[in-house]
């Protein structure tokens, strides 16, 4: 049973729990197809209880609609058989400086309330042997956004993924974003924005953190 007190007294707290997105050891062991049948007939449910009328020619189809939505389109990232292929090459050129991907679309989920995050990362890189086709680092980002996410979190798990692909330490993340569940609900704050910044290896120095930040100037939308 569901501690109801419990999920009041939380309310609106923002928990982070881990860096990995919290999965069920079973959660592949039934085909997308049979997930959308099960998400179908349950959101039908919803929305009867919410006296909706599904017999209406607007309404009939939308119970098929948000179940394929929510397996298929905003939570494909939970499915690591979606995660892109990054093309990786050798740098023969031997760019050493920094590379940054920036104003990379985020359009992801809060897991608190489901409702959107949306935004802009910025991700930068020093290549040692390796280099990433540069379309890589926006889908790789995509993926990750695609599931349901703590901003915290998104910017680790797209951090660790380079880190480990690229084979070096030297790589920052920013994630610039504006919660739904923030500004539609609860204290309905509609100007806000919430930054997260991740890194490791010569980022942990300052002053090429700020070479970084620099390179940013004018990208953080409001």
């Amino acid at each position: 049973m569901l501690d109801i007190e419990k999920i009041e007294a939380l309310g609106d707290q923002h928990i982070p729990t881990s860096q990995e997105t919290p999965m069920r050891e079973d959660a592949f062991d039934i085909s997308d197809a049979e997930k959308i049948t099960i998400i179908q007939h349950h959101f039908q449910k919803i929305m009867e209880t919410l006296g909706l009328d599904l017999n209406d020619d607007s309404l009939s189809g939308t119970p098929y609609r948000f179940a394929k939505m929510y397996v298929k389109e905003l939570f494909y990232g939970l499915n690591p058989e979606n995660r892109p292929k990054l093309s990786i090459f050798e740098n023969k050129y031997g760019y050493q400086k920094m590379l940054v991907e920036q104003d990379i679309t985020i359009d992801s989920s809060c897991e608190h309330h489901f409702l959107p995050i949306v935004g802009h990362a910025h991700v930068g890189y020093i290549p040692k042997e390796k280099v990433v086709g540069l379309s890589k680092i926006n889908r790789l980002v995509d993926y990750y956004a695609h599931r349901p996410q703590v901003q915290e979190r998104l910017c680790l798990q797209v951090l660790n993924d380079l880190q480990a692909t690229l084979e070096t330490e030297d790589v920052i993340v920013i994630v610039h974003a504006k919660h739904l569940c923030v500004s539609s609900r609860g204290i309905k704050d509609k100007d806000s924005f919430t930054t997260t910044v991740e890194y490791g290896g010569k980022f942990r120095v300052e002053n090429l953190r700020n070479e970084f930040y620099g390179l940013l100037k004018g990208s953080f939308k409001g």
